[in-house]
């Protein structure tokens, strides 16, 4: 007698565990993976896939401490496919819901049957979760210490424990909570070609604007942003409206001469060109050539012929030496930010890195110093909530640079002056937090040269 045919998994399913494995086996970004594993899935399936597998691979010390208890076993035993499986599974049934129990667990089921073996504990486990429900499994769980928190928002405990201290413990427990659901969808319009309210007249979904970015527009809805003719016409970016503060503290003026150090992939680039009006120069330094060929064609996706794209390092010197009116530093960062959009970046960066992350940075300001005009401006940002890479690092410049000073950003965007939290602010610094502000973690420093 032939086998029954295989059960048909749902679509996003299938999709999420793919990009679960992927990530857990082959070291991944999921942020990489998901757009070609979710080719040809409809607006509503590759949200959904997105959601698990970002759900997944964010909450993972979370739900292996739960697959831990439930499966009487250390996850060290279990075959990968097996723990993606059970990962995949016990995130929809304890923090998304909206589905069948049954049918979740069927299709955690049929995924590790199709990959070989462990079905029947990925059944018994699964099965046992939807029983017990999600208020019995983690309602023990606590934030009242960083250690406890770790656990409960998943996060690495270093991190909970800077936050803590930088924050405090109501702000870090609300960061860390706000890191596991879906960020923002937001888009810059691309000035150049036209404003955001043209542009919201013509996308597809329903948009709201934000009064203090002219050029941004939130989607408030699913969007397959790059399958859009408007994305190929160079109408708009993807990009966080953290990100779009930092070319706005910079305020280049038509005709200027700016500096983007580290510019790839080009966001922020391309926005200094459109505030230009597309006169002046930018000149803009990657060091990896592949990362500066996709610089490159942005650019001219965008219509941003004032932008001229150099392979270098960033961290040397200009030849051309202080000539610049206005220079972005952007350097590498820990990206702690933007854990809502990179959800696997959590468990890549260690506490060590972000010293070794500093030292680079300091290098990188140093050489951006260097190459401005008396009487210009210089922008340092990062997308990192991390005193080690922000505030020290520049009051330590300052200290050593007494011809530069800082301009108070906060006075002139105070809806964005919560770099006063903590140990932050001093000198007027900004900094975007996603539990209060939805959008990306962005700190800013404006500094003039005198």
């Amino acid at each position: 007698m032939p086998a029954p045919p295989a059960r048909a998994i749902a679509p996003a399913r299938s999709c999420a565990y793919l990009v679960l494995r992927r990530v857990q086996e082959q070291g991944a970004y999921a942020d990489e993976v998901l757009p070609h594993a979710a080719a040809g899935l409809d607006a509503r399936d590759r949200s959904l896939a997105m959601r698990l597998c970002y759900g997944a691979i964010q909450r993972r010390d979370t739900l292996d401490h739960v697959i831990a208890q439930l499966a009487g076993r250390p996850l060290a035993k279990l075959d990968p496919p097996v723990l993606a499986a059970l990962r995949l599974g016990m995130y929809e049934l304890l923090y998304l819901g909206g589905a069948p129990d049954y049918a979740i667990v069927a299709d955690a089921v049929e995924l590790a049957k199709g990959a070989g073996r462990g079905h029947g504990l990925v059944n018994a486990v699964l099965r046992r979760a939807a029983r017990e429900g999600a208020p019995a499994l983690l309602g023990g769980l606590s934030d009242e210490t960083p250690a406890a928190a770790a656990l409960k928002h998943s996060h690495p405990r270093w991190v909970a424990e800077m936050w803590w201290q930088e924050l405090g413990a109501e702000g870090a427990r609300a960061l860390m909570a706000r890191d596991n659901e879906p960020g923002e969808l937001a888009v810059r319009a691309n000035t150049l070609l036209g404003d955001a309210g043209a542009l919201a007249r013509e996308l597809p979904v329903a948009c709201h604007a934000d009064p203090l970015i002219p050029e941004a527009l939130v989607l408030e809805e699913p969007f397959d942003i790059h399958g859009s003719a408007l994305w190929r016409e160079g109408r708009f970016l993807a990009q966080s409206r953290g990100a779009m503060l930092v070319p706005r503290a910079l305020a280049p003026a038509p005709g200027e001469r700016v500096l983007d150090l580290c510019a790839a992939p080009g966001g922020k680039t391309t926005h200094i060109a459109a505030l230009m009006q597309g006169t002046g120069e930018v000149v803009a330094i990657e060091r990896n050539r592949a990362r500066a060929g996709t610089l490159a064609r942005t650019a001219e996706r965008m219509h941003a012929g004032n932008v001229r794209v150099e392979v270098g390092d960033a961290r040397l010197e200009r030849a051309e030496g202080a000539v610049y009116d206005r220079v972005l530093v952007d350097p590498p960062c820990s990206g702690l930010g933007t854990l809502q959009a990179h959800p696997d970046l959590r468990w890549r960066v260690a506490a060590a890195g972000v010293d070794e992350m500093a030292a680079v940075q300091a290098r990188i300001l140093g050489a951006g110093a260097r190459a401005l005009r008396p009487g210009g401006v210089l922008v340092y940002s990062t997308c990192t909530i991390s005193p080690t890479e922000n505030e020290r690092l520049i009051a330590s410049f300052l200290d050593s640079h007494p011809d530069f000073g800082i301009e108070d950003l906060a006075a002139e965007l105070p809806a964005y002056g919560h770099g006063r939290i903590g140990t932050g602010g001093s000198g007027g610094t900004l900094l975007t937090l996603p539990h209060l502000d939805d959008t990306a973690g962005f700190f800013i420093a404006r500094l003039r040269r005198g």
